[in-house]
């Protein structure tokens, strides 16, 4: 099943026994998209271990190599990158196709900006739906200029100026992404670029960005807005990379887990990272059985591994604060809401309006779908929980080419009377190829 396929792939998910066994999901995404720019920029071989093999990660290294790094992968999985050097970067011949992936899109974009080249970005019907303003804006005060479809949509053609201009900005939205662009940009752009960031958000980009040799250093404030700057024109230096399992893909068999009654599962090597690991808050707030063992530090991020025991959930009314912890796994976490005892109330949610689908309706939709009393709220959504007692099922669910849709409506699957049918899994392949081989690992799917 590849998202390249011209036909949808529809997929019905039914009722579960007991999950039981270890598993290990892919390398988070993030840290991948991030391991294989930065070792682009890099002078010298890069060696990376537990990279994401999905089509988002594939976009990102197809496009560094459209640009003149040298990217292999060996037959032992480890991938080897041999940089161009900040500032090296050369013309891509032609289009970068992106896909469906948005990190993909705007981190490239911000290394681009410092590079007097110039590249057209193309991506797939839901990607070309997405706002990429947030992101030109900050990168044009940079010295970058744009020419977007309507809307700042794909395709959309930029030149970068060589060298950037440094700039002190303040993030008006909690987003990762605008953040590691400007650090991206300001990479060989002189002097200090500095990021003020009101509500903290995942911090792979300064992680790694130290790791490779930059001067980076962060503050926080008492309030805890966090002031970054970053000295350009850096000289990076290639790294050794282990990437963790990834958060958002762990939370999928987890929230299974969690809601099949009997289970009890092992997830090994997930990263734990403090502005990633909100899901496993909310999930313990709910009265979730998990259990963290072996925690330890890996290549800079903190990683451990999960025991994670099918629980009674209650609902639950989190602080819209806790939203940029677990942004991406909302989706997986209303499923969760649903089969708890109670109302369920998420709010300060407006950033998944801009998800690969409007995630707010979508999840709203498909929730009506398979019979759970929901109400879609502008900020975010409330939602009546069932006390355990299955969900009614249906389908098919219209993902809207979402693959975090796709695969949190097959998790309520595996809990439901009549299954849930969900309309196309192709998406699924962009950050987690082997999602359905690991629940029929767990006995999900015999």
């Amino acid at each position: 099943m590849t998202a390249s396929s011209d036909q949808p792939a529809p997929m019905t998910f039914t009722a579960a026994p007991p999950l039981a066994g270890s598993v290990t999901v892919p390398g988070d995404k993030s840290i991948s998209h991030r391991s294989l720019m930065l070792s682009a920029l890099a002078v010298g071989e890069s060696r990376i271990e537990g990279l994401l093999e999905g089509e988002d990660v594939l976009a990102t290294a197809a496009a560094m190599r459209a640009m003149g790094a040298d990217i292999q992968r060996a037959d032992s999985g480890i991938w080897h990158v041999h940089g161009v050097g900040v500032g090296g970067l050369l013309q891509p011949q032609s289009a970068l196709d992106m896909g469906n992936s948005g990190t993909s899109t705007r981190l490239l974009m911000g290394l681009i900006a410092g590079h007097a080249i110039t590249a057209t970005f193309t991506g797939d019907a839901s990607l070309s739906k997405r706002p990429m303003g947030r992101v030109t804006e900050p990168l044009s005060r940079m010295g970058a200029r744009f020419t977007a479809s309507p809307g700042d949509r794909l395709p959309l053609t930029m030149r970068g100026l060589c060298p950037a201009v440094p700039l002190d900005y303040r993030l008006p939205v909690a987003s990762a992404q605008v953040k590691s662009a400007i650090l991206l940009a300001g990479l060989n752009a002189p002097g200090i670029t500095r990021i003020v960031e009101p509500i903290p958000t995942r911090d792979h980009s300064e992680r790694m960005l130290k790791g490779f040799g930059a001067e980076l250093n962060v503050e926080i404030e008492g309030d805890g807005t966090r002031i970054i700057t970053l000295r350009g024109e850096a000289e990076l230096r290639p790294q050794s990379i282990i990437v963790p399992g990834d958060p958002s893909s762990a939370a999928f068999p987890m929230v299974a887990a969690l809601l099949v009654p009997g289970s009890r599962i092992f997830i090994a090597n997930v990263g734990l990272n403090a502005t990633r690991a909100g899901l496993i808050d909310l999930l313990r707030d709910m009265g979730g059985d998990i259990v963290v063992e072996n925690a330890r530090e890996v290549g800079g991020e903190p990683v451990g591994d999960l025991i994670v025991s099918a629980s009674s959930l209650k609902g639950i009314e989190p602080d819209p604060a806790l939203a940029p912890s677990m942004i991406d796994e909302y989706p997986v976490a209303f499923i969760a809401a649903a089969l708890a005892e109670g109302r369920s109330v998420f709010r300060g949610l407006e950033e998944l309006r801009v998800k690969e689908s409007d995630r707010i309706a979508t999840m709203a939709a498909g929730l009506r779908a398979i019979g759970v009393s929901v109400e879609e709220l502008e900020d975010g959504i409330i939602i009546e929980g069932s006390g355990g007692t299955p969900l009614m099922g249906g389908g098919p669910i219209a993902t809207r080419l979402d693959h975090r849709i796709a695969m949190s409506f097959a998790i309520a699957g595996l809990v439901s009377a009549k299954g849930v049918t969900i309309d196309d899994m192709r998406p699924v392949a962009t950050s987690f190829p082997g999602f359905t081989a690991l629940l029929h690992s767990l006995g999900a799917m015999a």
